[in-house]
């Protein structure tokens, strides 16, 4: 038997006030929307059967389905969480910004010496980690003795 969910009543017409629309919550209702009938007021007995006949088979429905979504989004945030976490641990000091499913992450290094003056060197390197972090997109720009040596490093670390 189908286990009851929190029922909002409604009655959006005042012109047929013998009209219920009846919505069965879901817990996060963000993600779907909340099953809904219309019923006419006959009886509480006749509201109660198409509660039990028509609602709960489409509330039981809903609630498996935004479960599998939540259950689909949370395993995207952990893959997309552990390769954010090795990306930024190969660049210490390194900024994330959480964006809808992605991430973004920025890292920037000064290359003059400390208390040198003059124009600033600096190298930089954006990586977007994709949804479900089986993808990412590097951009990186600095002098060209840095991206050389950095190339040079993806290059044998892809190699191997």
């Amino acid at each position: 038997m189908a286990t009851a969910a929190p029922l909002r009543l409604a009655q959006p017409d005042e012109r047929h006030p013998d009209r219920l629309k009846i919505h069965a919550a879901l817990p996060d209702e963000t993600k779907m929307i909340a099953p809904s009938i219309g019923v006419t007021t006959r009886s509480a007995r006749h509201v109660a059967r198409e509660i039990t006949r028509r609602l709960y088979p489409l509330h039981a429905e809903a609630a498996q389905q935004a479960a599998e979504l939540t259950a689909r989004q949370q395993a995207e945030e952990n893959s997309r969480r552990a390769v954010t976490d090795a990306v930024a641990g190969a660049l210490p000091g390194a900024r994330i910004e959480e964006q809808y499913r992605r991430t973004r992450i920025m890292w920037q290094h000064d290359t003059r010496p400390p208390g040198e003056h003059g124009p600033v060197q600096v190298d930089s390197v954006t990586v977007l980690v994709g949804p479900s972090g089986e993808g990412v997109q590097a951009e990186a720009s600095g002098r060209p003795s840095s991206m050389i040596s950095m190339l040079a490093a993806f290059a044998q670390a892809s190699g191997e």
